[in-house]
């Protein structure tokens, strides 16, 4: 791939559940990311939920707390389900775990599935699950801000590599 063919801007949507938790805290994560390897101009982040119960609220309080305290700022987020629009926009669509990416094949026009995806793992070929911390105590919402401060590096370089951000 010649420098032609990199794409001036890279746009990743990262999907949970409601949108409160996991999604919002994976996009601020991949933001910062992005930026700390210096392409982060070059990159539209975004976040959704399969479900729009929580459409329009901001991310869930211990979300942001425990986000707030890694440096990560979600306040300005707010909540919004996939729309069918957003297979198109996108050039990778993370889901936070199987459920999610099951939900988006079916949902996804066929010719677009090569750009749904897990995060990939840190250390070893496959993906990463986040659970979802919504109805655990506060050890669950850093254990997501763990894995997916690993899995979006590795997915940056994944990207990184493969469109030569």
């Amino acid at each position: 791939m010649s420098t032609s063919d990199v794409p001036a801007r890279l746009s990743v949507l990262f999907v949970c559940t409601g949108n409160i938790c996991r999604s919002p805290t994976a996009e601020a994560v991949f933001r910062a990311v992005a930026h700390q390897r210096g392409w982060g101009a070059r990159v539209h982040v975004d976040s959704a939920g399969i479900q729009g119960w929580h459409a329009g609220e901001p991310p869930d309080e211990r979300s942001q707390d425990h986000a707030r305290k890694r440096g990560y700022e979600l306040s300005a987020q707010r909540a919004r389900a996939v729309r069918l629009d957003d297979f198109q926009r996108f050039d990778v669509l993370v889901a936070m775990d199987r459920s999610h990416l099951l939900e988006l094949q079916q949902r996804c026009p066929p010719d677009l599935r090569h750009k749904l995806c897990l995060l990939p793992a840190d250390v070893s070929p496959g993906h990463v699950e986040v659970p979802d911390p919504y109805y655990g105590g506060p050890d669950g919402f850093d254990h997501v801000l763990d894995l997916l401060e690993a899995g979006c590096s590795r997915l940056a370089e994944n990207l990184e590599a493969r469109l030569r951000l």
